[in-house]
């Protein structure tokens, strides 16, 4: 894997938009499950596999205190 740098206003900005991202799945779930399996071809990767994807992603790069990352009840 090559090495790669970002400045941490940068990734803090990227961070966010993942947060924002995830939050608009949250939120308008009904119809952009539908969107998202036609667009993937295939139920095994909905919107609660990408939203956990983009969490991940945004508390790696600072941009959330990770919360999201865990189920209710699995802290």
């Amino acid at each position: 894997m090559p090495d790669m740098s970002l400045e941490a206003g940068d990734a803090a900005e990227l961070g966010e938009l993942l947060q924002f991202l995830s939050d608009w799945l949250a939120r308008d779930h009904d119809h952009l499950e539908a969107s998202l399996t036609g667009f993937v071809g295939t139920s095994g990767y909905g919107t609660r596999e990408l939203r956990n994807d983009l969490n991940r992603f945004a508390f790696q790069l600072g941009g959330s205190d990770g919360e999201p990352l865990f189920e209710p009840g699995q802290q």
